[in-house]
């Protein structure tokens, strides 16, 4: 190359200009997103400014996106009650446990399915599949696990929804995704399936897992139904078991002689808000930290059916 030819300029490829309707489309679907934004978040805003209004605007209809009367006459007659951080210690530990026995099954579960040489896979899957139409039943399943003694423990919360089918069938995807040829390699090196499956795979799943994980977490945490049915005693129970009897009136007698008859009334108005805002905001803080693998860990997953 002469030294001219260097010194002469180079030209730059004028980029793709977008046409007219894609640019359209971008507009109509900024719109779109906005609008999907807003509705999404509305209610969950009005619900937090009913919860620190007063009974009088909240009957009236006022209450809009910022409280009116500021009060919190609720949330600390709730949070002043010992037995609600206990049972909020109880969602903290049931969760936990839950999510962690689910995570385990449905993984190790998952891997054994995407083994399309496995002999009985059509059978295991079948079996899989049928019990997302079909169960015992409420009263089989109550008479099953009393009488596996598993009553007034996590177990009863954990074992009987251990396993999602949905979650079972899209980790199962993801991991039929992977290449076989690290698992043929490592096999060569002397790793073992358990070998295989916690230093090869799993590290490479660690999308699919932290959405296993929100799945499952969220669940176990909303869950009151089971904690209501297989748990005697109040000192058991979740944090959504306390804040459903709270608003059904339920512990209200507890209630009666802590407060004032003008804050009775206070509380009556404002309690379905403040539950929700106290069941929901633990997950909205840890929302944030795992989101980024959602994405990418479902549609990896719903590649291969």
């Amino acid at each position: 190359m002469t030294l001219d030819a260097l010194r002469r300029p180079t030209r730059r490829k004028p980029g793709i200009r977008p046409t007219r309707g894609y640019r359209a489309f971008q507009v109509v679907n900024a719109i779109v997103l906005t609008g999907v934004v807003v509705v999404t978040l509305y209610p969950f805003i009005n619900i937090v400014a009913r919860s620190m209004s007063d009974q009088a605007s909240i009957i009236s209809g006022e209450v809009n996106l910022l409280p009116k009367g500021f009060n919190v006459t609720s949330y600390e007659h709730v949070m002043s009650d010992s037995m609600f951080w206990r049972n909020y210690r109880n969602t903290v530990y049931y969760t936990f446990v839950a999510t962690s026995v689910a995570l385990i099954l449905t993984t190790t579960y998952a891997y054994v399915l995407s083994k399309k040489h496995l002999k009985g896979r059509t059978f295991l899957v079948a079996v899989a599949v049928f019990t997302m139409f079909f169960n015992g039943g409420l009263i089989p399943n109550y008479v099953l696990v009393t009488s596996l003694g598993l009553k007034n423990s996590v177990w009863a919360i954990a074992l009987p929804n251990a396993i999602s089918v949905f979650n079972l069938l899209v980790m199962k995807a993801f991991f039929e995704s992977l290449p076989t040829d690290l698992e043929e390699a490592a096999a060569v090196d002397g790793l073992s399936t358990y070998g295989i499956l916690l230093r090869i795979v799993l590290p490479l799943s660690k999308a699919i897992v932290a959405t296993m994980v929100l799945f499952y977490a969220v669940s176990f945490w909303n869950s009151w139904f089971s904690a209501f049915l297989y748990m005697d005693r109040q000192e058991l129970f979740p944090v959504t078991v306390y804040l459903r009897n709270l608003i059904a009136g339920s512990t209200g007698a507890e209630f009666a002689g802590a407060i004032a008859e003008t804050d009775e009334a206070q509380v009556d108005a404002t309690i379905k808000s403040v539950t929700i805002v106290l069941t929901t905001l633990p997950i909205l803080t840890v929302y944030p930290f795992i989101q980024r693998y959602f994405v990418s860990g479902i549609m990896l997953g719903a590649v291969k059916g």
